[in-house]
């Protein structure tokens, strides 16, 4: 019968209570775990070549595995010219994660499988603000998500929750929104007592980063900038084949990067920052300011109602239909983007850009424009080598992000404490 993974996962009185050999055993199992988990079905003889184990021994431990009830065979994979290789994966359903993703006027919950799949998902309109009762409003949305899930919340591993602003995961706190409800306890601290579960926050830029790092385009590369592209804009650091945070958590504050002279007051205080000239935010607002003086669109046929509650996506559904004022309005936020991306790679000296969010959505009309102010203020040396393209994972990669997170602290505490236990 298949097991949950919280059943597979030892403490420490068990810990206390088997031999030194079967802590070893069980160890080699957990990596394993965490390989399926990140990586999917896997055959025995790529097991044996990434744990340095011999066939029989990751046998045997594929086999004890698969009576756990913890995976199970999941098909055969391609054969180069001999018999097709087993493949082994997680049961199904062996653990579930929560992932919550706030963004500016909407949250986003959802649980999350195993294998990477929603189970269930809700949508919340809600307007970001520094101070809101965000922790209760959460835990009983997720109640409710729960409850219309027909899963426990004793059945959760975790829950992860993506968000903008400066956000500290290490010190569980975010120091642009939720304010008042972070003291004297961190807002990690709060969400934790209120679900009793393990929680991660992180920013909402560097949570799509470790879904690009994970499953994306990232996926096996060493040097490359995730660029989230949504109401305001995000910068994910992957160098040297690792994720950056920086010293106190908050690399990668691309959009507060200051490019216009006495430019327009930004949320963060200062003038002139890319955000307010190349985001979702700055996209509406000119969308607006053009039609307001008489541009010809489209977008004029919309309602005083839908016309105050504009997104990025109604923009954009106009440029794919040719409106050219739409066109303009996203080549104007590409050109600045491209300038802001144009630092970036002379910095970094990224192998590739990867562009993800909302705007990212626009496809050619906000790469092309990119690209036109790459060649004008990037050096062609670097320029060349470095690939710009847009994300595959879709609107939900923040939320995998999460699950990521959890299941990281997850994996990474329960091998400090079997090693803690080996003589």
């Amino acid at each position: 019968m298949p097991k949950k993974l919280q059943d597979f996962l030892l403490d420490e009185e068990k810990l206390a209570h088997i031999s030194n050999v079967e802590r070893k055993k069980y160890l080699q199992k957990l990596k394993i775990v965490k390989h399926l988990f990140l990586n999917g079905n896997t055959s025995n003889a790529e097991i044996c070549s990434r744990f340095n184990v011999s066939l029989p021994t990751s046998m045997s431990l594929l086999n004890q595995m698969i009576e756990d009830g913890i995976v199970s065979k999941t098909g055969r994979g391609k054969s180069e010219g001999g018999r097709k290789p087993d493949l082994y994966g997680m049961q199904e359903h062996s653990f579930f994660v929560l992932s919550i993703h706030i963004e500016r006027f909407r949250i986003k919950l959802a649980v999350i499988d195993n294998n990477h799949s929603i189970v269930k998902e809700s949508v919340l309109t809600r307007e970001i603000s520094p101070d809101s009762n965000i922790v209760d409003l959460l835990f009983e949305q997720s109640q409710k998500l729960l409850k219309s899930a027909k899963i426990k919340m004793s059945d959760l591993m975790g829950v992860a929750i993506s968000m903008p602003g400066l956000v500290s995961a290490e010190a569980g706190k975010n120091f642009t929104y939720y304010l008042s409800e972070q003291e004297p306890e961190s807002l990690k601290g709060r969400f934790e007592k209120k679900f009793k579960k393990s929680v991660v926050i992180l920013n909402d830029a560097k949570s799509a980063c470790l879904a690009e790092f994970r499953f994306g385009l990232a996926r096996d590369k060493s040097n490359v900038l995730v660029i989230s592209m949504d109401w305001g804009i995000g910068l994910g650091i992957i160098m040297g084949g690792k994720m950056h945070s920086g010293e106190s958590g908050f690399a990668g504050e691309f959009g507060h990067i200051p490019m216009t002279e006495d430019g327009l007051l930004c949320h963060c205080g200062k003038r002139g920052c890319l955000e307010t000239e190349a985001s979702g935010l700055a996209l509406v607002r000119k969308a607006k300011e053009g039609l307001k003086a008489g541009q010809t669109s489209v977008l004029n046929n919309l309602s005083q109602k839908e016309m105050d509650k504009l997104e990025p996506e109604v923009i954009i559904e106009a440029a794919n239909k040719g409106d050219q004022f739409a066109i303009n309005v996203l080549s104007e936020i590409g050109i600045k983007l491209g300038k802001g991306i144009a630092i970036l790679i002379q910095i970094f000296n990224p192998e590739l850009v990867i562009l993800e969010g909302k705007i990212a959505e626009a496809k050619q009309f906000i790469t092309t424009p990119i690209h036109q102010s790459m060649n004008t203020y990037c050096m062609m040396q670097l320029k060349e080598r470095t690939k710009i393209e847009l994300s595959e994972l879709g609107s939900n990669s923040s939320l995998f992000g999460g699950t990521i997170a959890v299941m990281d602290d997850i994996f990474k505490d329960q091998v400090a404490l079997v090693k803690s236990y080996i003589n």
